[in-house]
């Protein structure tokens, strides 16, 4: 007998494996030239960041009260066009956040057996939800290139919700969305902060996978969690929730 009705899933590190570097000079040069492209006049990937960097400072004002306040990205990169003139609307900055994300980008794949697991899960009965910290104008494209979009029941994106993990709202919207106790929940996620302990701060239990883009300071097992894995091992996770462990 299934132990839980639903299953909520981290993303980067649980179900995609990915690389990525937002900080480099190559990344705010790309973000230069979309903003250009857009019709601003920024000098260079210098300038590009520093207007990022304050105008997601102005996003944030206002919240500091709230440790786990998630900002949006969109109307960052508006700001950044209306610095320059340009009266751009949400699908133009949605565009130049994803040039930005794909400029980052090294590694970009499902792991082994994801779409097998959702639809194993779907066959028992078991709610799949995504309860992410992302921002929604790159992850949105990611899941659809993948398949998550139309595989997962259920999407939660801490940039839409305006909360992110470890803090537990973001869990706690996906319970009430679901109608279910937390009790009939378990999060799975490779990142002990976040996933783990966020997912117990709201009740809900946890199953960790350790992958290569773990935390460097977690340890290869979570005493917190009820299940850990070396690696996206789905298998583990499927006969755990199943009960047939």
């Amino acid at each position: 007998m299934a132990r839980y009705d639903a299953v909520f899933f981290d993303l980067y590190g649980t179900l995609i494996d990915i690389r990525t570097d937002e900080w480099s000079q190559a990344a705010w040069e790309a973000l230069r030239v979309a903003l250009n492209d857009a019709g601003a006049g920024y000098a260079d990937g210098d300038e590009a960041k520093r207007r990022f960097d304050e105008e997601l400072a102005r996003e944030m004002s206002g919240h500091e009260d709230d440790r786990w306040y998630e900002p949006e990205y969109i109307p960052v990169y508006q700001r950044m066009l209306a610095a320059h003139g340009v009266d751009a609307d949400e699908s133009t900055a949605r565009a130049i956040g994803w040039v930005f994300r794909h400029s980052t980008t090294s590694l970009f794949r499902l792991y082994p057996g994801v779409l097998e697991l959702l639809e194993a899960l779907g066959k028992a009965g078991i709610r799949t939800v995504l309860v992410s910290n992302a921002q929604s104008s790159f992850t949105r494209p990611e899941l659809a290139l993948l398949g998550l979009d139309k595989a997962l029941d259920r999407i939660l994106i801490s940039s839409e919700e305006g909360t992110r993990k470890p803090g537990p709202k973001l869990f706690e919207l996906a319970l009430r969305r679901e109608g279910i106790d937390a009790k009939r929940a378990v999060m799975v996620g490779n990142d002990t902060t976040c996933d783990i302990a966020g997912a117990a701060s709201a009740g809900i239990d946890g199953i960790y996978l350790h992958t290569e883009i773990s935390p460097e300071s977690d340890p290869d097992e979570c005493p917190q969690a009820l299940l850990s894995c070396k690696g996206a091992d789905y298998g583990a996770v499927l006969d755990f929730v199943l009960g047939r462990d």
